[in-house]
């Protein structure tokens, strides 16, 4: 009788806000309005806002938008888990303990999610940018300038480095100064080798150092460092790949070998 009751109490929930709710206007609305304002007053502990802004989310929109999914999924799955439990006549500390791990799980598995999307763009970037520094140093040397040269990336190259020349393009023909727009992209993207490429062609830029020779530097560092990548990237998998001849078709190979052996005993 008093499972019956919890969960009734617990159905009851979403009506008891509708009431509460200004019964003029929509309540899902309502509930939207008040679910960003308390998706903005929660506090940025993880950095959400810079993993965000690295994947090209910087508005307060979009961080309002993760904390409530990531709120939202997180009270609706301890919510199901707690019926369920309930319901399947467990005692309500546990269906209490089960729903509290459910949503703290989930919680962080959305988190996780988010820092693995940023890992992987981050990953596409530096794959892409072998390809693109050789493109702009041939532009260079071609006789454009910087500007003209990462123009010309951002609009026939395709990928996320390119999107990052086309953001820092937008930013220079706003009125912000080349190196500042440069050093904003090398901010938002992270990486330790775009990074660095952005250090060198702001100081060429700013001291009227060569910049052929700079870019010419980078594009083999960086063609040398994605030859390492893809090396160690295959090591791992060389052992990935041990391990079922390891645990299972070694382990096979000595059953059929001894198994007449152990038969004729």
């Amino acid at each position: 009788m008093l499972t019956i009751l919890f969960i009734s109490m617990l159905f009851a929930i979403p009506g008891a806000l509708l009431f509460i709710f200004d019964s003029n206007g929509d309540p899902f609305k309502e509930l939207e309005r008040r679910a960003k304002i308390v998706a903005t007053n929660t506090q940025d502990k993880r950095g959400v806002h810079l993993r965000l802004e690295e994947l090209g989310k910087s508005s307060e929109l979009d961080y309002q938008n993760f904390r409530i999914r990531q709120i939202g999924f997180s009270a609706a799955s301890a919510t199901l888990v707690m019926v369920l439990s309930l319901i399947s006549n467990h005692s309500k500390t546990i269906a209490i303990f089960f729903s509290i791990m459910t949503s703290l799980i989930l919680f962080v598995f959305i988190d996780r999610e988010l820092t693995g999307q940023v890992k992987k763009r981050r990953q596409r970037i530096e794959a892409e940018f072998p390809a693109i520094v050789e493109m702009l140093t041939l532009a260079i040397a071609a006789g454009e300038t910087p500007m003209s040269a990462m123009l010309r990336i951002a609009e026939s190259a395709d990928g996320e480095l390119a999107h990052e020349f086309a953001t820092a393009i937008a930013s220079i023909r706003s009125g912000e100064p080349l190196h500042l727009s440069l050093d904003a992209m090398g901010r938002r993207v992270r990486s330790v080798i775009i990074r660095r490429f952005i250090d060198a062609i702001v100081t060429a830029t700013l001291r009227g150092a060569p910049l052929i020779e700079v870019l010419s530097r980078h594009a083999v560092e960086a063609r040398a460092n994605q030859r390492n990548i893809v090396m160690n990237a295959a090591g791992k998998a060389e052992i990935s790949m041990m391990i079922p001849v390891v645990f299972l078709i070694l382990p096979i190979s000595i059953l059929f070998a001894l198994w007449p052996s152990l038969t004729n005993l």
